[in-house]
Parts: C-alpha cells; sequence; structure tokens
C-alpha cells in the first residue's frame, strides 16, 4: 500500500491542492495496475512526506495485522490517522478485512495458477537491516529524492544478496529477486546505467555517510571502540587499465603478477564494523598508509575520554609507524616483525598455557628483550618501553615443521639438480652460471637455506667441480617452530587478557573474506578510477547491512557465515496466484511463503519480521460485453 497524491485546482480561489488517496498496486496479465482503496482527504495534519508515506506503511500493518517492531519509532499524529482510515475500511468493506478473520470463496480449481515467483527472504533481512541502520533518513536528510533513496537501497541490498556486475544485476532484479517491491523502485525503469549513477552519487558523500553509519552502529548497540584493528588488502583489475592512476603494478596477494591493483585499507571495531576506509594507490607499501589513516580515527570513533588500542600485523608494524602511534598517544598490539634473539623471562611472571578455540594448547610468558643492539632484530631505540608476550603454538610448531621438512627436502633437491648439471655433459659448468642458479634456488626458499651451508667448489678456471650443503652446527628450526613474540605499549594486562586483544585481529580477516569473496570485491572489472572507487565502496555498504546481521545473530550464538544465511533465507519465494470464483471474477493474492524452519530461527534472533507483508489481494471483475458495443 502507498499514498499517492492527486492534484486539484479551485477555480473560485484559483489555487492548487493535493488530495491523497490509499492505493495498492497488482499485475494482471503482466502489466502493473493500481487501484484506490480509500481517499485519505488533504491530510494536512502531516505536514511532511515522510509522515504521508509512514501513514500508508502503518495502515498496512494494521490490515495485515502486524505488530510495530521495537526500533520502530511511533508518530502520534501517524498513529491517530492509521486507527481513524483503518476503521472506515472495516466499515466500507474496502478491503480483505473479516471481523471473524476469514474470507470464504467458491473457485474454480482449474484456473488456478502460480507464476511471477521471486527471491525475497534474503533481500527482505537486508531492508530490514537497512532501515534498523536509518540509512534512507540520513540520505533523505542529505537532500536525496524518494527516487534516489528507493534506488540506492536496491543496489546496496543487491549487492549484499547477488554481488555481480551493473548488467547482471539488472537481469537479477528483474528475473529473480522481488527487492525492488521491498523498496518501491519501478523495476521496469531500471538500467545498468541507472546504477552506475547511483554508485557514483552514494561515492560522493563516502565520508559523511561512513561518519553516520560508524556513529549509528555504536549508538544501535551501545558499543565504545576501545579495541580498533588495521589492515588493507588488494584486489586486482581484469583490464589493462592504461589511463588510471590508481592502478598500479605491486605485490598482489592473489599471485597476480600480470595485473593491476588497487589497495583497500580499513578500520574496524572488534565488533566487526566499519570505522573508516581508505583507497590507496595499487604499489603504496602496506607499511606506508597506518599516518594517513590514524589522524582520523577518534573522529570516526566514540571513544573520546582514551585514544582506543589499535591491533595491527606485522607487515604495518613498523618502527616508524609504531613511533608515530606513540607519538599520537595511541596503545598498540602487534606481532614483532622478527623474533628476539637474546631475551629473558619475567621472573615475577610464570608462564601461563590457555586453549584455544580449536582445543589447541598455548604458551604465554612475558620476556624483556636484553639488548638493543641487535642488527638483525627491527626493534629501535625505544624497545624497551614495550612489552613483549612470547607465544608457543603446538599446533603451530606441527605445521611450520611439516612445511620446514618439505621446503628443506626441495631445497636439497635443488642442490642436488645443480650438481647434477655440473656433471653433466652440456650442463651447466660455469662458475659464475652456477652461483646464478643458487642465488635462484635461495630466492625460492628463503625460509630454509639460512639452515644450510652450501659449499662449491671449482678448478680455479671458472669452472665448477661440485657442489654440496650440509646442515649448520647448532642450527634447528625445529626449537624455534610455532614460537612468536607479540608486542604491545599494555602494562598492567595479564597473559591471557593480552592474547584475547591480540586475537580479535581474526575479527578483520573475517572481513577482507567477506568483502573479497561473499560480495565479490574481486576482480575488478571497471575501466575507470570513479567507476572502481564506486564499486569498492559499494561493496563496504553492503557490508554494512552483513556485519550489522551477523553482529546480532553472534549475540545469539548463531555464527554461520553470510553465504550460508543468504542460502537459507532464499528459501523463502513471493509468489503470485490466481484464480477465478463461482461469479467468474479473477482473484490475484500475492503473497509470501512462510519461512522455513531455519529461516524463521533467523528472523526471531534478530527479532526481524518474518514477512513484509501477508497478503496482497485483487479482484477483477469480468468485463461486461453491452449488446450494441462495436469497440
Amino acid at each position: 500500500m502507498f499514498v499517492k497524491p492527486l492534484s486539484k485546482y479551485n477555480k473560485t480561489t484559483q489555487q492548487r491542492y493535493s488530495l491523497y488517496q490509499l492505493c495498492e498496486s497488482y499485475r494482471l496479465d503482466g502489466r502493473v495496475r493500481q487501484r484506490v482503496i480509500i481517499g485519505l482527504g488533504k491530510l494536512e495534519e502531516l505536514p511532511t512526506d515522510e509522515q504521508k508515506i509512514l501513514l500508508g506503511k502503518r495502515i498496512e500493518e494494521m490490515v495485515q495485522g502486524k505488530p510495530r517492531l521495537p526500533f520502530e519509532q511511533a508518530d502520534e499524529q501517524v498513529e491517530r490517522l492509521a486507527r481513524h482510515f483503518y476503521s472506515e475500511i472495516r466499515k466500507k468493506q474496502r478491503y480483505d478485512v473479516k471481523k471473524n478473520g476469514a474470507d470464504w470463496q467458491i473457485i474454480d480449481v482449474d484456473t488456478v495458477k502460480n507464476k511471477d515467483a521471486r527471491e525475497i527472504g534474503a533481500e527482505w533481512l537486508c531492508k530490514q537491516a537497512f532501515d534498523q541502520l536509518n540509512i534512507s533518513e540520513f540520505l533523505a536528510q542529505s537532500n536525496w529524492s524518494r527516487q534516489q533513496i528507493s534506488l540506492a537501497a536496491t543496489h546496496i541490498i543487491s549487492r549484499a544478496v547477488y554481488p555481480a556486475s551493473e548488467l547482471k544485476t539488472v537481469s537479477f532484479i528483474k528475473e529473480n529477486s522481488a527487492v525492488c517491491e521491498l523498496t518501491g523502485y519501478d523495476k521496469e525503469k531500471l538500467t545498468k546505467d541507472k546504477l552506475y549513477e547511483i554508485s557514483q552519487a552514494l561515492y560522493s558523500i563516502k565520508d559523511n555517510l561512513e561518519s553516520y553509519l560508524s556513529k549509528k552502529t555504536n549508538e544501535l548497540f551501545d558499543l565504545d571502540d576501545k579495541i580498533i584493528l588495521y589492515d588493507l588488502t588488494n584486489t586486482y583489475f581484469e583490464g589493462s587499465m592504461l589511463n588510471s592512476k590508481m592502478a598500479k603494478y605491486g605485490r598482489s596477494k592473489e599471485k597476480r603478477k600480470d595485473a593491476k591493483l588497487i589497495v583497500l585499507a580499513i578500520v574496524i571495531n572488534r565488533e566487526g564494523f566499519l570505522k573508516y576506509s581508505n583507497i590507496f594507490r595499487g604499489n603504496m607499501a602496506d607499511s606506508k598508509t597506518l599516518e594517513t589513516l590514524v589522524k582520523t580515527i577518534s573522529r570516526e570513533t566514540s571513544f573520546l575520554q582514551r585514544k582506543p588500542v589499535v591491533v595491527i600485523d606485522a607487515g604495518i608494524a613498523t618502527n616508524d609507524n609504531l613511533k608515530m602511534l606513540r607519538r599520537e598517544g595511541y596503545d598498540y598490539m602487534c606481532v614483532s616483525r622478527s623474533n628476539l634473539k637474546n631475551y629473558q623471562a619475567d621472573t615475577d611472571k610464570q608462564p601461563v598455557e590457555i586453549i584455544d578455540k580449536r582445543k589447541q594448547p598455548i604458551e604465554l610468558m612475558r620476556v624483556k628483550p636484553r639488548d638493543n643492539t641487535d642488527d638483525d632484530n627491527e626493534q629501535g631505540e625505544e624497545q624497551d618501553n614495550d612489552n613483549y608476550l612470547w607465544v608457543k603454538s603446538k599446533a603451530k610448531a606441527l605445521k611450520e615443521n611439516s612445511m620446514n621438512g618439505l621446503l628443506s627436502q626441495r631445497f636439497e633437491e635443488g642442490i642436488q639438480s645443480i650438481n647434477e648439471g655440473i656433471h653433466r655433459k652440456g650442463g651447466t659448468k660455469k662458475l659464475d652460471k652456477v652461483n646464478q642458479r643458487l642465488g635462484r634456488l635461495k630466492e625460492k626458499y628463503p625460509s630454509v637455506h639460512r639452515y644450510y651451508d652450501v659449499t662449491i667448489t671449482d678448478d680455479g678456471k671458472g669452472t665448477a667441480t661440485a657442489i654440496s650443503c650440509r646442515h649448520k652446527t647448532g642450527e634447528d628450526p625445529e626449537k624455534k617452530a610455532g614460537i612468536y613474540f607479540l608486542r604491545t605499549t599494555l602494562k598492567e594486562n595479564s597473559e591471557k587478557t593480552l592474547w584475547t586483544i591480540y586475537n580479535v585481529i581474526r575479527e578483520i580477516e573475517y572481513t577482507f573474506r567477506v568483502l573479497k569473496t561473499d560480495l565479490d570485491l574481486r576482480p575488478i572489472y571497471h575501466k575507470t578510477d570513479e567507476a572502481s572507487m564506486a564499486h569498492l565502496h559499494l561493496g563496504l555498504l553492503a557490508y554494512w547491512l552483513v556485519s550489522t546481521i551477523r553482529y546480532q545473530l553472534k549475540q545469539k550464538e548463531y555464527k554461520h557465515q553470510w553465504r550460508e544465511i543468504v542460502r537459507v533465507m532464499n528459501t523463502q519465494k513471493l509468489v503470485t496466484t490466481s484464480f477465478k470464483n463461482i461469479d467468474n471474477q479473477t482473484i490475484i493474492i500475492r503473497q509470501c511463503t512462510t519461512p522455513e524452519q531455519k529461516a524463521k530461527q533467523i528472523y526471531d534472533l534478530l527479532g526481524y519480521k518474518p514477512v513484509p507483508f501477508h497478503r496482497k489481494k485483487s479482484v477483477v471483475v469480468p468485463v461486461e460485453i453491452l449488446k450494441n458495443d462495436t469497440s
């Protein structure tokens, strides 16, 4: 149902005014039609368009007997008018509202048809998250039209449910999804160009929208942002991007050395909600991006009295970055970029053993570095001011030993291959070429070659005669396997607390997995920087819906992956059923299927409505053909 204005003109006063009608849409023979349910008058009591829209929504809820959700705010004037017009609809029997709740029909079973079946479960789940975040209200305050807001909601929800190109998204919306029936956008007007335009319009307000959502989720779920996580990833382009200023060749995390990259950096809190994001050139080093964003962190978080703890991985935790964080007044937690070679255990503390989520034992122990002058140890002059936590994981040790054993075997086989080439007729024998092959081999196995002494013998004339290798004495990689060090400015926390703080970094790993895989940010097929930025930003907006849903489910111990949630919700459909009754009237019912048990569980855990509407019914009276009608 919706409120439709009808423009009128008063010839006496020469003034224009509007009358309003409550209408509903229905589909007949492939065409969308409308019918008037009841006249609403001038609605002078409701000065804003938003109140008039809310009136139509509230009357529909009353007709269908749906309760108001806890997070929906009531408007007293709207509520009063809704009750009045609802009683008028019941009195005049203008809609399918019966006192006894029954609507009996005698029908011709042979005329029953089901058609226009669409997926609606995942779309309805995301639409309620979209409304929970009040994104429509923010866009309206930014002077967006109702049509723009509907299109933006359609595109964001579609990206969360079915991440694809704009061309495929149009096909999905028109052929598979009922998302337009939820957002109110006319799908017949939808084109890929309009999706491109709305994506770029959303990107143009990126900073304000991101700041609003950051504060909104903090207020909605009472979060304090005591811990934030910073990390970045890159995604590659399927195309040359010749004129791009952002797409550059760099170190690809997907091993796509042939493709240009773009770098996405994000800040999230420990609950998984985005705080800030930025996009860098593809050749930007990981360690050089932190200072660009750290100035913005305080403004984007609600934790004003004391700055949050920044959790970063070893790739970003350079000495310069850590000095910068200390200078800006941030505490931090990271993995030390290199193992301490000279340290002593804190005599005041005993080693602590904990069990991780995989039921594997992990030993924790506070240690102190003895010497700041180790050249191989990237610590720095302020090293003694930081605390270090020695961590030993048996599961990690088994994995590393297995990998080291395999890599050592391959390194030794590589040495043997070089030796065979020296002794084979026509093989590589020149000393400089042998050294070159050895260099390439060491480059290929950097983690194990340092445990070997490699000897090349030659005839003194520049020709190698043999090559051999043996393990260095005293070097045992198994003793160091599974051991690493956490570095932090936090001093009073227990070993277990420090470990817990560091492990929230798993949250950002999951975030990137959702963004790049579930929300299809990788690869990028766009050909311009503007379209590429808008593409990435749209994925981040879709992630706001995903993280809002996922956070609430996690509080109820429901921890399925997003793709699994979408699969479960897609079992709910929207179907049009038509049939003829004994009066030869065609009755058309647009109705959602009852959610399956698993989908109903998700709705219940979230406190969301299980269906957007129970039933939309239209009655088409047969056309009476008059005797003299020649039309």
